[in-house]
């Protein structure tokens, strides 16, 4: 659709082109003549309008090669073309002026109506173009947001299995020790002492002390077990 645009606007810049040169040439009388044109008074009036058609075609060009110019000026241009057009006819068939031949008026209201399809047509065209650009502009905005959900939706799933493997983790909490003689929590100490395959004299001595222990109970026991008022335990036959 663009490129068609841009066709019609190089079509518009030939025609102001030729229409500013025409008004520019506005003091050669006898060219006039010859075209059975009519002529413009004063002649500084058709040649300041004609400046004016050239610099319009100079901006439809302009336009045609840049992308983002298209559009606005050619609805501007198109806009210009059929409001000329019309205003053409309107002179020419419904108040006759100025006095032209069959031939001139002929050519000009083929003109007119050349300029009122070229406009109207340049004028559609530049809506259809905005339309298409709303529209791709929308739906990249569309993609852009699903692409933004998308991305905030794995952010959370991914935060919510961190969650998940962070609860399901066991914690093992290792209780000091409690020391048998005193019934204290022993504070862990990292020396050679708890080092395991290490063993120090306070060890020997303590394990020496637990055995010596043990056995002056056994013999005690013992010696009772023997003594002659000790009781027996009944018998079972």
């Amino acid at each position: 659709m663009k490129p068609l645009l841009r066709v019609v606007l190089v079509i518009d810049a030939l025609l102001l082109l030729a229409f500013g040169l025409l008004f520019l040439l506005t003091p050669w009388t006898s060219l006039y003549n010859a075209l059975q044109l009519a002529q413009v008074e004063p002649a500084l009036v058709g040649q300041g309008f004609g400046i004016a058609l050239l610099g319009l075609a100079w901006l439809a060009l302009h336009a045609s090669i840049d992308g983002a110019m298209t559009r606005a000026v050619a609805r501007t241009v198109g806009h210009v073309n059929w409001l000329t057009g019309v205003l053409m006819l309107v002179w020419l068939i419904a108040l006759r002026s100025p006095s032209l031949s069959a031939f001139g008026q002929l050519v000009g209201a083929v003109v007119a109506v050349v300029l009122v399809l070229i406009g109207l047509g340049g004028v559609r065209l530049a809506a259809a173009v905005r339309r298409r650009e709303k529209a791709q502009a929308a739906g990249a905005g569309a993609t852009g947001r699903e692409q933004k959900q998308a991305e905030k939706a794995e952010k959370q799933a991914a935060q919510a299995r961190e969650a998940e493997v962070y609860q399901t983790e066991p914690v093992t909490k290792v209780s000091p020790p409690v020391s048998p003689a005193t019934g204290r929590r022993v504070e862990p100490d990292f020396t050679a002492a708890h080092q395991p395959g290490v063993v120090t004299a306070e060890t020997r001595t303590v394990e020496t002390r637990s055995t010596q222990t043990h056995t002056a109970a056994d013999e005690a026991r013992d010696a009772a077990a023997d003594s002659p008022g000790a009781p027996r335990p009944p018998f079972h036959g």
